[in-house]
């Protein structure tokens, strides 16, 4: 199993050029230590994208869903310092979606995020999860390849309104499926391996709408 724990906190967003230096310094020493202090949380990673948009894609892993809906990261959420309530509502173009893992495989974490985010009618639902869990399973195999994962969103969780999310200037998009591949070597093998086995015709013609891709690079991890 490559993520750890059964949910996961799904994040992108852009950061306009004045905010900056302000964003790395919240996000780097406080904002993701902070959530990863939070207990049931178990690692956080930020990326930044080499092609797509939004420009930074945050992902956090928890033990479970109640974990994400539970009193310490809604008291977090209820009541942000005041870095949070300063930076945070800068951001724009913000995704965000508290989903349960479905699906993990793989060997570890890789240096590079393919990211596939989208929704599927609910009538079109099953076939569409055996349809990208078989791809997923293949792409595991591949060479090059260190994660491959299917995470479902819940939509009552993070349609929940906090202090926190009040302050953004825009609501959050929460796409109901979110798709992550981790690539561990060269950044043609992910692309290649990708564009063969799931591309955005595929996840299309079964049923996916709203389809929004990205090619991510890690760029910081807490300790």
């Amino acid at each position: 199993m490559s993520l750890l724990g059964n949910a996961a906190v799904t994040i992108w967003h852009d950061v306009p050029i004045a905010a900056r230096a302000d964003y790395f310094e919240w996000h780097n020493r406080e904002h993701m230590a902070e959530r990863v202090g939070i207990p049931g949380f178990l690692r956080g990673r930020r990326y930044v994208a080499l092609h797509g948009a939004p420009e930074f894609c945050t992902l956090y892993e928890a033990q479970s869903l109640d974990v994400l809906t539970g009193p310490d990261y809604l008291a977090r959420l209820e009541n942000p310092s005041a870095m949070t309530r300063r930076v945070a509502p800068q951001l724009y173009g913000n995704v965000r979606s508290l989903c349960r893992v479905a699906l993990t495989l793989g060997s570890g974490q890789g240096g590079m995020l393919m990211t596939w985010r989208y929704d599927v009618a609910s009538e079109q639902g099953a076939a569409h999860r055996a349809l990208v869990e078989t791809a997923l399973r293949a792409l595991a195999a591949r060479p090059g390849i260190v994660g491959a994962h299917l995470c479902l969103g819940d939509m009552e969780a993070s349609a929940v309104q906090t202090a926190e999310k009040k302050s953004r200037p825009n609501k959050a998009l929460t796409p109901n499926w979110v798709v992550l591949v981790e690539g561990g070597g060269e950044r043609k093998a992910l692309e290649d391996a990708c564009a063969e086995l799931l591309p955005a015709a595929l996840l299309s013609g079964a049923g996916a709408h709203d389809l929004a891709t990205g090619l991510y690079q890690l760029q910081f991890q807490p300790a």
